[in-house]
């Protein structure tokens, strides 16, 4: 017993060495403050100040046995509403720039893909907060995986089958909410 004891202890000991904490940021807004306008959807309104475009987004310390990444947006105020997927990304790349390519498979980063949104707007990749008499939470999730594709995900899947095969391939995520 004094055995596993120490050699429990040891493995958390080597598992706590050089991990830092799993993180999510962005330059666009703060934890918990407000998104600005530009990565607001445009579908419905007149505000030129609302394009559409992904935040930029950048993660650290990730699990060191990660072979990829995804990021789930959901509405947590709108029945967990999915308002974007992108997987597939590269275990090398820690960032993604504002405004990703609305595309199944977008510019950068490259091998990426997005899951088609079927809601409000009708697209690859990101829409926005579109929550034009409520303020609602929207929160981020990168996840690390346990695989560098996600090989049954397809241009037609869904957004709910693809936050589904993510969760099920992730060895950690980290989070990031804010308001719109």
């Amino acid at each position: 017993m004094a055995v596993i004891r120490m050699v429990l202890s040891a493995l958390l000991v080597i598992m706590s060495q050089g991990s830092a904490a799993f993180t999510l940021t962005s330059s666009a807004f703060s934890p918990g403050g407000v998104i600005p306008k530009v990565h607001e959807c445009t579908s419905g309104g007149s505000d030129p100040r609302q394009r559409n475009e992904s935040p930029p987004l950048t993660w650290t310390g990730a699990p060191a046995a990660a072979r990829s990444h995804a990021i789930v947006m959901r509405d947590l105020d709108n029945n967990n509403l999915i308002h974007w997927v992108i997987y597939d990304i590269p275990v090398n790349v820690t960032s993604l720039p504002q405004n990703v390519d609305h595309a199944y498979r977008p510019s950068i980063p490259s091998g990426a893909r997005q899951v088609y949104y079927r809601g409000s707007a009708s697209l690859f990749g990101y829409q926005g907060p579109c929550s034009p008499r409520t303020v609602n939470t929207y929160e981020f999730v990168v996840y690390a995986l346990n695989r560098a594709t996600l090989t049954e995900l397809t241009s037609s899947s869904s957004t709910q089958t693809a936050a589904r095969v993510i969760s099920g391939a992730s060895l950690g995520s980290a989070r990031l909410s804010g308001e719109s």
